[in-house]
């Protein structure tokens, strides 16, 4: 269905927004994602939509020209848009919900060497550096809602 040339573009963006992108971020508000895994992601999402308009590399079509066609956004924002979403449902839970208190957790004892992971707080500090609170203005990554 996809790659039906009877279908609209605008049709199979949709679809493959319904379908494939929902399930392909499925459970992504609490990832703490990398550099890396976004760039796979992105790739990934790039050679499904050459595939769907059937365009190859070799035609040299911008992939944001493709997205526009299909009315799709970019499946960063999408993730960092759910990432933010979910965290309007946790500030907005009582002081002593679990998941709040798993949120606020500082774990005790000596830290390992090197680099700390990143945590999920990181990833919404990098949300709210991206300006797309703006839907939901509510949120403040700081630890507290206005």
């Amino acid at each position: 269905m996809l790659t039906n040339k009877d279908m609209s573009l605008i049709v199979r963006g949709r679809l493959y927004s319904s379908c494939v992108q929902s399930s392909t971020l499925h459970g992504s508000e609490i990832w703490a994602i990398r550099k890396e895994n976004e760039v796979a992601l992105q790739q990934a999402e790039v050679r499904m939509i050459r595939w769907m308009c059937g365009i190859k590399l070799q035609d040299r079509v911008p992939s944001k020209g493709l997205r526009e066609r299909l009315g799709l956004d970019n499946i960063i924002s999408v993730l960092q848009q759910n990432r933010l979403r979910w965290y309007g449902h946790v500030l907005q839970k009582e002081g002593n919900d679990w998941v709040k208190k798993c949120m606020e957790y500082e774990v005790e004892g000596a830290r390992p060497r090197g680099r700390p992971k990143k945590t999920w707080r990181d990833c919404g500090k990098n949300c709210q550096a991206c300006k797309l609170n703006k839907r939901m203005p509510w949120i403040v990554i700081d630890g507290g809602s206005r």
